[in-house]
């Protein structure tokens, strides 16, 4: 079944575009790896440090192999040095409805 996956950011002030540039260099490697088959990055028109990745993942499963490979690469560290607030990371299970 088909996981969506929400990364909610919240950029240092003034620094949104810079994350979203850091999203723009990896997230070839994440649309690259096994089981990803969408990833959406969105910047919010009314507040510009606040960036959200929208995720499809065939399963739950493949999603946190590739957090862990995220995380082992230190790119996770990273991110959170760049942001104001810890991540929201939401998964949905996708529905037929």
């Amino acid at each position: 079944m088909t996981v969506r996956v929400i990364l909610d950011v919240k950029a240092k002030p003034g620094t949104g575009d810079e994350v979203v540039a850091f999203f723009r260099s990896i997230l070839p490697e994440t649309r690259a790896y096994e089981g990803c088959t969408r990833v959406e990055t969105l910047q919010n028109s009314d507040d510009s440090d606040n960036v959200i990745l929208v995720e499809d993942w065939d399963t739950h499963e493949q999603y946190e192999k590739y957090l862990a490979w995220q995380r082992e690469r230190g790119v996770s560290d990273r991110l959170k040095q760049a942001l104001a607030e810890p991540p929201s990371i939401r998964h949905f299970d996708v529905t037929d409805a």
